[in-house]
């Protein structure tokens, strides 16, 4: 209380050169800190002293926000890609244990457990910083999902999960601007892939039924394996959709069974199914692309423009106590032009009275 006492004394001024003097000492950031420091004092001992033992959610998160700092910054992302590239060359290389010395086996698949650990430190480091933000990005739940495969106990011994750690690879989407964009893109993109597969499984239909009518009533065993029945018939439309063979393996073995104008109705096909509906992915794909590069613009001036704002607010904050210190200063030079005269007037009715 002693010191709430001489902090409220400290603004009270009985003399006019001592207000003076210490207006001139005082900077606007000074007295804004004995303004706040005298509230806090108004408010009682007990209460600064309760805040001060409780601590603030500021404090019970920083640690947190240390971390989340640290795995945002540029050598954790890159010292990250370069454990998954080199944990990507090891899988590959184990597929060849066979040729290799048992002592170099050894040696792979330890490197390979370690760095799996590391992703796992790595995991558990995010879950920490974000908290349950974590799970709110797609992205993070792909790197749990993908890092907790390669721990499962027994997941050496069943093929499958062994195969699945190669998916590990793809976290570098993550880390990759670029190839985070595009993947992204392609994800937004499918469900309108959804309708560009309907209309390529009708026309798929359509030709099976049409080729099965046409040429499934043969003798000849090649060409009824193509076109026997339905699902033989979608099947090898779907090759020829592909256009994997199309010319030798189907077309030629129809012609060649005594359907010399089979070409047209193949050819149309191919042009509606696989120059037609096919690019439309790549429509939809490139679309996509464009509006994630659109969204990323608009994210990238609306960042720009509330950082102009932020400086022009904080400009004007300087404005504003630029203007408040002059008006400070010219009350300054008025009570010491105001002092001055007074002193004059003390120093003539001295050498009036001296004189008297």
């Amino acid at each position: 209380m002693e010191n709430c006492q001489l902090q409220e004394k400290s603004f009270l001024w009985d003399d006019t050169a001592q207000f003076a003097a210490t207006m001139a000492l005082a900077t606007p950031s000074k007295m804004r800190k004995k303004l706040i420091l005298s509230e806090g004092c108004k408010q009682g001992p007990k209460r600064m002293s309760t805040e001060a033992n409780i601590p603030s959610p500021l404090d019970r998160t920083q640690a947190a926000s240390r971390l989340e700092r640290v795995v945002e910054t540029d050598i954790f992302r890159t010292s990250i890609i370069t454990l998954i590239i080199i944990n990507a060359v090891i899988l590959g290389a184990l597929t060849y244990a066979d040729r290799m010395s048992p002592s170099l086996v050894s040696a792979l698949k330890l490197i390979d457990q370690s760095i799996t650990y590391i992703f796992v430190v790595e995991i558990l480091a995010k879950l920490i910083a974000y908290r349950h933000h974590f799970l709110k990005s797609g992205w993070n739940l792909f790197d749990f999902i993908v890092v907790g495969v390669a721990i499962l106990p027994g997941g050496d011994q069943i093929t499958i999960l062994r195969a699945m750690r190669v998916l590990r690879v793809m976290r570098m989407l993550q880390f990759v601007p670029v190839l985070r964009r595009i993947t992204e893109a392609l994800l937004k993109a499918l469900p309108d892939m959804g309708a560009v597969v309907a209309i390529l499984t009708l026309f798929i239909y359509i030709g099976a039924v049409m080729g099965t009518y046409l040429f499934g009533n043969t003798d000849n065993p090649e060409v009824a394996l193509l076109f026997g029945d339905l699902p033989s018939s979608a099947y090898t439309m779907f090759q020829v959709m592909t256009l994997d063979g199309w010319r030798f393996e189907v077309v030629q073995k129809v012609i060649d069974d005594g359907n010399p104008y089979a070409w047209v109705f193949f050819l149309t096909f191919m042009f509606l199914a696989s120059f037609a509906v096919l690019n439309l992915f790549i429509a939809l794909i490139v679309d996509a692309l464009q509006q994630e590069q659109n969204a990323m613009r608009a994210e990238l001036m609306e960042q720009q423009t509330e950082q102009q704002a932020e400086i022009l607010g904080e400009l004007d904050d300087i404005e504003v106590e630029t203007s408040e210190v002059h008006r400070e200063m010219e009350d300054i030079l008025g009570l010491v032009r105001d002092l001055k005269s007074e002193i004059n007037e003390l120093k003539s009715a001295l050498s009036d009275k001296s004189g008297g």
